[in-house]
Formats: C-alpha cells, sequence, structure tokens
C-alpha cells in the first residue's frame, strides 16, 4: 500500500484492497470560496465580528490591493477612541488577517478613530446623526444630481432624507456611494 505524506508517497506494502495514490498530493482552497480577492464589502463582513467581540464598531474600511495594498480600518465606540484603542484592534486584525489571508500580497494595515469628518454607510449611522450636516455622493445621478450637502431628515431602512436649501431629497442607501458628516471645526 503507498500513503500519501505531503508530497511524498510512502510505500507501506502491497495491500490489494487499499488503494492510495501514488505522487505528489497537494490541497488547494479558494478564499473564502470565491475565485476573485475579496472586496471591501466582504472585507467588513470578515472583520465586522471579530472587532464587535473587542468592544468596538467598525465604521468603514478602505481597501487597496496591489503592489502598494493597504487595509485602513476605521472604528469606533461610545467613549471615543485611545490610541491605546487602534493598536489593541490592529493587533487582532492583524493576527486575524494572517490566519484568514483574504487579501493577496502585502499590505499595510491602519487602524484610526473615524474623525470629525465621519463616513457614514449604515442605516444606524445615518439615524444616530439625525438633524446634522452630511454630504453624499451617489454612484448614479438622481434628478441629475449627483452631490447633496444638507442636514439629515429621517432615515428609513431604504433611504435617507436629506434637506437641501429646503428641498428633501430621499436618496436609496443602494445608490450611496459616500457619505460624510461635515465638521463643525
Amino acid at each position: 500500500m503507498v500513503r500519501c505524506v505531503g508530497n511524498a508517497a510512502i510505500d507501506e506494502g502491497d495491500d490489494a484492497d487499499d488503494q492510495w495514490a501514488m505522487g505528489p498530493f497537494f490541497v488547494s482552497r479558494t478564499r473564502f470560496g470565491l475565485d476573485r480577492p475579496i472586496d471591501k464589502h466582504g472585507l467588513i463582513c470578515l472583520l465586522e465580528p471579530p472587532i464587535a467581540a473587542l468592544g468596538y464598531e467598525l465604521v468603514d474600511v478602505d481597501l487597496r490591493v496591489g503592489s502598494n495594498g493597504l487595509v485602513r480600518l476605521y472604528i469606533d465606540k461610545d467613549a471615543g477612541i485611545t490610541l491605546d484603542d487602534c493598536e489593541a484592534v490592529s493587533h487582532q486584525v492583524s493576527a486575524f488577517l494572517d490566519v484568514e489571508d483574504p487579501i493577496p500580497g502585502t499590505y499595510v494595515l491602519e487602524v484610526s478613530s473615524p474623525g470629525v469628518d465621519r463616513r457614514l454607510r449604515t442605516e444606524g449611522h445615518f439615524r444616530r446623526f439625525v438633524d446634522e450636516e452630511i454630504k453624499v455622493q451617489l454612484m448614479r445621478p438622481q434628478d441629475g444630481r449627483r452631490r447633496f450637502r444638507g442636514r439629515i431628515g429621517s432615515v428609513d431602512e431604504k433611504s435617507v432624507s436629506v434637506v437641501v436649501d429646503g428641498v428633501t431629497w430621499c436618496l436609496p442607501f443602494d445608490n450611496i456611494a459616500t457619505a460624510t458628516l461635515v465638521s463643525r471645526i
């Protein structure tokens, strides 16, 4: 019988009942069952649970893959973010990404607070900042416009209403490319 161990075939005698493969034995897996590299949304889905387990919210992610790869995480918590918080999340996420290996090539991992021009990505983000001023850029124009600056009026599960110069615009979440708070500074 021949048994495969790593790249070696070991002959353990002749046994007609057991058929083992001869030669190299390879095991391959595709990243997360996908045939392409992970994208921003996939990375958010992958990282939200371990970051939440540490007591933080993953606000948003910047992802750049290639020769100058970058993974930038924006985290938050009720008491605000300190340098120690960024360091703790960086160590945990770095180890997690080393094990999961979702990003091809090399990259720099950065962890940051959301900052004064905080990004809004989820329905909960928009709800938290009702009556605050925001800037929104759409993926596809709506009535000839792609950029809006106004106050958040209301939020439902599919859209946010933004009041711009007294006119209320209903902007679907699935058409929002970016949304940020306008700094009061």
